[in-house]
């Protein structure tokens, strides 16, 4: 399939046809990686981050200690 590179602002932009957008499961507001392989333009779906895959990635050895603020001021209340 052929499309048309068009100028957006200060950069280029490539309209994804609907065929290919359903393929890879990406819509509107999608995040994607882009990057050049072997003189290519490779665009590609980001996975989603999910937080229950970032907490399984919490161990003892990477999590922080509690950072002291210092004390109240005004109507805070620790």
């Amino acid at each position: 399939m052929q499309t048309v590179i068009r100028k957006w602002g200060n950069s280029l932009g490539v309209r994804i046809p609907k065929v290919f957008s359903e393929k890879i499961s990406i819509r509107d507001g999608s995040t994607v990686d882009i990057e050049i392989k072997n003189h290519t333009l490779v665009i590609k779906p980001k996975d989603k981050i999910e937080l229950k895959d970032l907490l399984l990635k919490v161990t003892e050895e990477n999590i922080h200690k509690e950072i002291s603020y210092g004390k109240p001021e005004g109507n805070e209340v620790w």
